[in-house]
């Protein structure tokens, strides 16, 4: 019992910090196998393991399965022949099954800018389930009064914040500070960042003019794919949480890898269900 309470505190603290890993879990066996039902093994992508299903060559071949899913981002249920003849190369016998499931770490937000935006933002953040970081210079819009949810608020010039943030390929930025000059700093800063997408809002032409001021500084927004300005899909509506939902609706968009397109059946289609 000690190693099972060990394994799951160890998968929850990776989950907390955000970090890749999978939980293989013996769900079923016949026959002679080394470990018994509900054995358990946290395996990491560097391959690093904690706790064990058995050891040999079966581990190997479950460690090896596990990086497999982790990579693909998929859990699955597995099953490994311990006899001369199996797949494991041991001579136990028996037969496991073997689930693997698979805890990636997910997406993060940061909104940089606290104002009217912002906090529609956040309400459809918290409905959709997503973790956000908000960062304003202004304590009266920047606490955690106003932004309960968040997992983080900084009171901090907005794009100094960012390489305290450690940015990566799992950050999206989202640029709605008070004023032109602030979201300039911030477009240069998030660019030089790793992050996957980084969304600024702005009329056409204040944005056109941003664009043209970084390019004098050798850093072009046009092309960089990652940079979206003026934020948002063009769904109508002008109201903060109108506003709110465009963005996070190009920011699903972007991260799903989708068109955005709509859902509707297509004439061909209806065509199709109506011969029948």
């Amino acid at each position: 019992m000690r190693e099972t309470a060990d394994i799951i505190r160890d998968l929850g603290k990776s989950i907390e910090n955000g970090e890749d890993v999978a939980l293989a879990t013996i769900i079923s066996t016949k026959g002679s196998t080394p470990r018994g039902i509900t054995s358990k093994m946290l395996v990491y992508p560097d391959a690093k393991i904690q706790g064990t299903v058995g050891g040999g060559a079966i581990e190997a071949l479950v460690i090896k399965k596990a990086i497999e899913c982790l990579k693909k981002g998929e859990s699955g249920k597995f099953d490994f022949d311990l006899t001369a003849k199996g797949n494991a190369d041991m001579i136990c016998s028996g037969k496991a099954e073997i689930f693997i499931e698979v805890y990636k770490k997910t997406f993060r937000i940061v909104v940089l800018g606290a104002g009217h935006v912002s906090l529609k933002l956040s309400e459809a953040f918290d409905v959709a389930g997503y973790s956000y970081i908000i960062v304003d210079d202004r304590e009266e819009y920047a606490n955690e009064e106003r932004f309960s949810n968040a997992s983080k608020v900084l009171v901090e010039q907005p794009y100094k914040a960012l390489d305290k943030l450690k940015v990566d390929g799992n950050t999206y930025i989202v640029i709605i500070t008070r004023g032109h000059s602030s979201d300039k700093e911030c477009l240069a800063a998030a660019m030089k960042s790793k992050a996957a997408y980084i969304g600024m809002i702005g009329s056409k032409s204040k944005v056109a003019k941003t664009f043209e001021d970084l390019k004098k500084k050798k850093m072009d927004p046009l092309k960089d794919e990652r940079v979206f300005s003026p934020i948002g899909l063009n769904l109508g509506g002008e109201t903060p949480g109108e506003i709110a939902i465009s963005v996070l609706s190009q920011i699903m968009a972007v991260h799903y890898k989708k068109d955005a397109k709509n859902m509707r059946i297509n004439q061909e289609l209806h065509k199709q269900l109506n011969s029948k």
